[in-house]
């Protein structure tokens, strides 16, 4: 079967599921946890042999053979012993659960598994199968999982000007289901590698940190079912909160898109009973500034990320570019101390959270010197009269093409402006170094094409779209209503 025919096979169980109640955030864990198990058992046999750490009892032989009552009996021992275990293993059964409560549906659901030999498939349509999966649970706005996958086209145009090369170390200290990773290695895999540059790629590459347990088995799975790691090794992804201490070494290349949304903070009660709510802030030497905003801080910690000449690439939402205090400090040190030489400003539409409005920031590390190393910013406007929706016009990778071209991936220094006083619509501009420290607060949040949307009522955007908008916005000014509340 083709993977669109294996997917729609699969999800299509999800609609029946749902009446009892599963929903597909749910339904894809236990596609997850089946899927390892049945995959593991393919590892135990010839050619393969491998010793996968599942004890006796708790295979998938073991569990195919059950039904009614003692399959779900069965089953939920099965989930429970597994995340008890070492490396890989425990870390997809971590927390798990069964959630289908039907034996009937249960066993139906190992049936159709059990039908496809996993190893025989190409690692190409597996990781397709699963990605496709991941992007069907996104699209359940309620469910919020959305917020853990970013556009695939967003991520494959900032991996192609990125050009990772090989024997590197690439990270994300917020990785969601793995999409920086999964592209990285679709590029990196596309070269000419030698047998060390495989063997690195595969084993040694990847490391990143998820907090959220059901997230971070997601994204473990998707990296095995893509090539990358082993079954019975050690995972590369940490459950670790990657604010709370320094890094314990450095990479070459973050690419990220950390958490956006309200301040990290953490409720606790008094010897009154009272609850309060405490904003969370990281108290670290090497953090230019203490503050609770957290996506300054994952800024602050991906600088202390990055050896020498390392590059990032990070989704940041507008507050960033110009937000006073802390964020002016954090903007100011990042001109200073990198090579900050790119902007991406994304229009609303593209992220499956309503009303998001997004950047990507580019820089470079540098050695330690008095002088600041930014001395140009580039910025891209894809935003201003640019009208996307996730279903009728969704952000396609071509969209990002002229984008890439302007970028000059292979050679920076040859870059040339499309605006001009005579284009003054062109969306590739340059600043200098001393136009932004100019600036009131430093700020990055820089426009300069003329909102058609504004002036033009003869060409406004089509009903749907500009009511979509109208949406989006609401819901933005609603975010940044929540986020003054948490501050108070």
């Amino acid at each position: 079967m083709s993977p669109a025919t294996i997917i729609n096979k699969i999800w299509n169980f999800a609609n029946v599921l749902r009446d009892d109640g599963v929903s597909y955030g749910d339904y894809l864990e236990q596609i997850t946890y089946l899927l390892f198990l049945k995959m593991a058992e393919e590892y135990s046999k010839p050619p393969y042999n491998r010793k996968v750490g599942i004890p006796e009892g708790y295979t998938w032989s073991d569990l195919k053979v059950l039904k009614g009552a003692e399959l779900e009996t069965r089953y939920i021992l099965t989930l429970q012993t597994l995340g008890q275990q070492q490396g890989m293993l425990g870390q997809i059964f971590t927390k798990s659960q069964n959630k289908i409560q039907d034996p009937a549906k249960l066993h139906k659901l190992i049936d159709m598994i059990d039908k496809e030999n996993w190893m025989m498939v190409g690692t190409d349509v597996k990781g397709e199968i699963y990605e496709g999966l991941l992007e069907k649970n996104a699209e359940d706005t309620k469910s919020g999982a959305g917020q853990y996958f970013t556009p695939r086209a967003l991520i494959r145009a900032m991996v192609e000007v990125m050009r990772p090369k090989p024997k590197k170390t690439i990270a994300d200290p917020a990785c969601g289901t793995g999409g920086f990773f999964l592209a990285a290695y679709d590029y990196l895999s596309a070269q000419k590698l030698d047998r060390d540059e495989r063997d690195f790629l595969k084993h040694k590459t990847f490391s990143g940190n998820e907090i959220v347990a059901n997230t971070r088995r997601l994204a473990l799975m998707n990296m095995f079912l893509h090539n990358i790691g082993e079954i019975d090794g050690e995972p590369m992804i940490s459950g670790a909160d990657a604010l709370i201490a320094s890094p314990k070494k450095t990479v070459d290349y973050v690419l990220a898109n950390p958490p956006f949304g309200k301040k990290s903070s953490m409720t606790f009660t008094n010897e009154e009973g009272v609850q309060n709510k405490e904003e969370l802030t990281y108290n670290r030497e090497d953090f230019w500034t203490t503050t609770s905003n957290k996506q300054l801080n994952f800024l602050q910690h991906i600088y202390t990320m990055l050896k020498v000449d390392g590059k990032a690439a990070v989704v940041v939402p507008d507050n960033v570019l110009f937000e006073g205090g802390a964020g002016e400090t954090v903007r100011k040190k990042l001109l200073e101390k990198t090579d900050l030489h790119t902007i991406l400003r994304l229009p609303t539409g593209i992220f499956y959270a309503n009303g998001v409005k997004a950047n990507v920031l580019f820089f470079d590390n540098k050695p330690t010197r008095k002088t600041p190393w930014t001395k140009e910013v580039w910025i891209y406007d894809y935003r201003t009269n640019i009208h996307h929706t996730k279903k009728k016009n969704p952000m396609r990778s071509e969209h990002l093409l002229d984008f890439i071209e302007c970028y000059c991936p292979d050679h920076r220094e040859d870059r040339i402006e499309t605006w001009s006083e005579e284009n003054p619509d062109g969306r590739w501009r340059k600043y200098t170094y001393n136009e932004i420290i100019a600036r009131d607060k430093t700020s990055l949040d820089i426009t300069w094409i003329k909102d058609e949307s504004l002036t033009d009522m003869e060409n406004l955007p089509e009903p749907d779209v500009l009511a979509q908008e109208i949406v989006d916005e609401i819901e933005a000014a609603l975010e940044g209503f929540k986020n003054i509340l948490t501050e108070l």
